[in-house]
């Protein structure tokens, strides 16, 4: 995009100013007016005697009436934790509701649970151990959903884990579980077979897969559709060793492929109640570029990226807007971007950053995320607010001061406007968190906490791509690996793509 340097009233700059887009010259009137922000109320969710909480990343852990869901640690060492603290203690399910953090606790016998979603009725859904013991994989872990004051065990497929990672208003769950036959391509490296599955009725249901052995639900929305990745062969590509993986949608009994941009590695993030499915795929077999996608009403759409790339969504909301991140020319930085009606959006990073992700969006255009200094050591990180057609905000100057809490991630945001999200405490602990709006008073965001956005006239040229890191694929992946949340108390992950 061609940058107006110098307004003037010659015909020539008139006419430059007249070719910008529409949505460039907003974003550089926002800048110079910023919008005003509602204050929140911060909720520090806390833990339950241990140094951790957390909620889950890429799923719905906040409800319409403002139940919030994740994990959340014990007093307990767990001694076959094979991470490093604070990490090491047993972790349960937790719910927060109207001030009050409920410990869900276990399937009868185990010792770690996790939440990963919620409905609007309150019904919960993860995984949980069962007090089981495993020789070749260790403990058991099996799906779970909480209802009315009880732990239910969604059942098995045969094999040592499941995780149910979605739920419906109907009582649906989808998710993904082993079962007992050996894969040597084991999705995401499992020995044995990994088959997406649907709960429902008091019954588990294997999906099936695109013609592979391996496939993974990750949403059910409230039609009963279901997304996913699948395997669509046994035979393995010399470019990466393992079967080619496509996205799926699941209707009425019958599943979808949703094809690639041409690579053969994807992976979904985002489905909404309008059909939607957003994810990324390869562009190229080798992995070297790598878009996000828009499938929509039967056909895959390239969302594209910001002059370089990769790029990848991580949610998709029932407005058809996705939220992701994506490349700027050269990969010299990577910047929270929002899809929207075909267009991609540079949503900025705090003042000085070079990096950005958005993790989730909601109806009203509002949109969460991190913004990352991305330095050779990886940097600061700050959790944003986008509204208003920006510039972004950081959450910190939004929230009381003495608090004892700097947020550090924005993961998730309602259509209230209600927020979660991880912070970091004094001591180093680290605690889920609660942002619930003030209806009493805004305020405008502070200068040096306001952002710089790629996207508008007269701003300062990015350095040289020699001056600065050039984003590399490896580097995309660990950075987006860097803010999923994990069911750190299980010793699992839910499952994300090989590798982004």
């Amino acid at each position: 995009m061609r940058a107006v340097r110098h307004l003037s009233l010659s015909v020539a700059s008139l006419a430059a100013f007249l070719a910008l887009p529409v949505e460039a010259i907003a974003q550089k009137q926002a800048q110079e007016h910023p919008q005003a922000h509602k204050h929140y109320t911060l909720v520090d969710i806390g833990a339950f005697g241990g140094p951790h909480s957390q909620v889950n990343f890429n799923s719905r852990v906040i409800n319409s009436p403002g139940t919030v869901v994740g994990g959340a640690s014990t007093a307990v060492p767990d001694p076959l934790c094979t991470f490093d603290a604070p990490y090491c203690f047993y972790m349960h399910a937790f719910r927060w509701k109207n001030g009050v953090e409920t410990d869900l606790g276990t399937l009868p016998g185990g010792n770690n649970s996790f939440a990963a979603a919620i409905n609007d009725r309150g019904w919960v859904v993860g995984s949980s151990e069962n007090g089981l013991i495993d020789p070749a994989f260790g403990p058991v872990a099996d799906p779970a959903l909480w209802r009315d004051g009880q732990v239910i065990d969604l059942g098995t497929l045969g094999g040592p884990l499941g995780i149910a990672g979605d739920i419906n208003a109907r009582g649906q769950v989808a998710g993904g579980a082993l079962n007992a036959i050996p894969d040597p391509f084991g999705l995401f490296g499992f020995a044995t077979q990994v088959r997406a599955f649907l709960w429902q009725n008091g019954h588990m249901h294997d999906l099936g897969t695109l013609g592979g052995n391996d496939a993974f639900a990750q949403f059910v929305n409230e039609r009963g559709q279901v997304a996913g990745v699948s395997y669509t062969s046994s035979v393995p590509n010399p470019e990466n060793g393992i079967p080619t993986i496509d996205p799926f949608l699941w209707d009425n009994g019958r599943m979808i492929d949703l094809g690639s941009l041409g690579g053969i590695n994807a992976g979904v993030f985002g489905l909404n109640n309008r059909g939607q499915v957003t994810g990324n795929s390869d562009v190229t077999r080798d992995g070297s570029i790598s878009h996000a996608f828009l499938w929509d009403r039967g056909s895959l759409h390239d969302l594209g990226t910001l002059g370089g790339d990769f790029s990848f969504t991580n949610w998709i909301d029932d407005s058809g807007e996705a939220v992701g991140g994506a490349t700027t020319p050269d990969n010299a930085t990577l910047r929270a971007t929002r899809w929207k009606n075909g267009r991609a959006t540079n949503l900025g990073s705090l003042n000085g950053d070079v990096c950005s992700i958005a993790f989730g969006s909601n109806s009203a255009g509002q949109i969460v995320g991190n913004s990352i200094a991305c330095d050779v050591d990886g940097g600061a990180v700050r959790p944003f607010l986008w509204e208003n057609g920006g510039p972004m905000v950081d959450l910190n100057s939004l929230i009381p001061p003495g608090s004892g809490l700097t947020l550090r991630e924005g993961v998730f945001i309602n259509d209230a406007g209600e927020i979660a999200g991880v912070a970091d405490l004094e001591n180093g602990d680290q605690h889920a968190f609660l942002l619930i709006p003030r209806e009493d008073n805004v305020d405008e965001a502070e200068g040096d906490l306001t952002a710089e956005s790629d996207t508008a006239p007269a701003l300062q040229e990015l350095p040289s791509v020699s001056a600065r890191m050039r984003l590399t694929p490896e580097m995309l992946a660990a950075l987006r690996a860097q803010f999923s949340h994990r069911q750190r108390g299980l010793g699992l992950r839910l499952p994300s793509r090989q590798a982004d």
